[in-house]
């Protein structure tokens, strides 16, 4: 590694006073290059998009690493906004279970489909707007209801719910309980269901130093593109196990076969609470670890992925912390990382507080 490479980092457990580029696996190389662009925001922060890896590992030659938690804060909040704009979504009730919230200008063009959707007068679900949302009584089976909402959601289309994925999430009130029907995935957080999602830390330990495999997403791809990601993460369709779901996920998206991927520890969770215009994001991630071969190298399979490198966990905490490189939600999911692992450590100044709000959404 050249002398571009050059850590000036605070003196904690999180930021190391110093790091080596000898610490870096060999198999493992980046090229030297001059000193990239500016991605700097007035703010300080880099916020762009149009980023390379370059940028990643050559971030800190333009501005000081905090040594406090108050990036990682900022990261969590970015994921949780807007959650007093609550009075402004109906409830959307099926059988009696409050299984989603709508907006209620969402809720306008619902209004147009009175054969499936009905607005029952009474503020019995805690709606502040006079009603509830409700599915037509003759839609009484998950068949009918998925293929009304369904045709709904076609009809809507492209310009009030972009990126149609034709992937089902279940719609139930909460996690295991008995699906009432399926949604489309882009249609999720218009109709405020809970979604849920699997999120895997994959990293390789040498020495006594942890390295994280990061993935930058495609350019192409509709949502964050990109965007840095986990090693492996992705939504939980409706019919297949969290562990299932994984494997399969491990396979498609960084070529780890069965027989590693199976070994991936489930470590808990991670929520938020987000609200955008007419959506409201109420997710839950289910958070693993895998402890890779120090050979390994992963292989993208479906192309959702442009290229993926081998970071330190502390480089990574520091990109996450003073950046906006990452999607938005993974920054959750490795700082609950950084707290299992004890980068982040009791005595930093509001660790009970970020550690409770990693959590901030319901999970349930």
């Amino acid at each position: 590694m050249g002398s571009n490479w050059c850590y000036k980092l605070c003196s904690s457990p999180l930021f190391p006073s110093s790091f080596s580029s000898s610490s870096i696996p060999r198999r493992v190389i980046f090229s030297v290059c001059p000193p990239p662009r500016s991605v700097l925001s007035a703010s300080h922060h880099i916020v762009s998009s149009e980023f390379t890896w370059d940028d990643v590992f050559n971030f800190q030659t333009h501005q000081p690493v905090r040594s406090d938690l108050s990036g990682f804060v900022e990261k969590v909040k970015l994921c949780n906004r807007n959650c007093e704009k609550q009075c402004e979504f109906h409830p959307f009730v099926i059988e009696g279970h409050v299984v989603g919230y709508v907006h209620h200008g969402f809720a306008n063009h619902l209004r147009e489909y009175q054969d499936v959707f009905t607005f029952p007068r009474n503020t019995s679900c805690g709606s502040h707007l006079g009603c509830h949302i409700e599915l037509h009584p003759k839609l009484t089976t998950s068949e009918d209801r998925t293929k009304a909402v369904g045709d709904v959601v076609a009809c809507l289309g492209e310009e009030l719910i972009p990126g149609i994925r034709n992937e089902l999430y279940p719609v139930t009130s909460s996690f295991g309980a008995p699906s009432f029907f399926s949604l489309e995935r882009a249609a999720a957080p218009y109709f405020g269901i809970k979604a849920y999602g699997v999120h895997m830390n994959g990293y390789v330990q040498r020495g006594n130093q942890k390295y994280l495999w990061i993935g930058k997403r495609s350019k192409v791809k509709p949502t964050y593109p990109g965007k840095l990601d986990h090693l492996v993460a992705g939504g939980l369709p409706h019919g297949i196990p969290c562990g299932e779901n994984l494997v399969k996920e491990c396979e498609e998206e960084a070529g780890i076969p069965r027989s590693i991927a199976s070994q991936a520890k489930a470590v808990g969770a991670v929520s938020y609470l987000d609200i955008d215009g007419y959506r409201f994001k109420r997710d839950v991630l289910f958070c693993y670890d895998l402890e890779l071969p120090e050979d390994f190298v992963p292989e993208n399979e479906d192309g959702e992925v442009e290229s993926f490198k081998l970071v330190p966990v502390t480089h990574v905490a520091n990109i996450i912390s003073s950046t906006q490189f990452f999607k938005e939600n993974c920054n959750l999911v490795i700082i609950d990382f950084l707290f299992r692992h004890g980068y982040i450590k009791p005595e930093e100044l509001g660790y009970l507080k970020l550690l409770q709000s990693l959590r901030s959404g319901d999970c349930t």
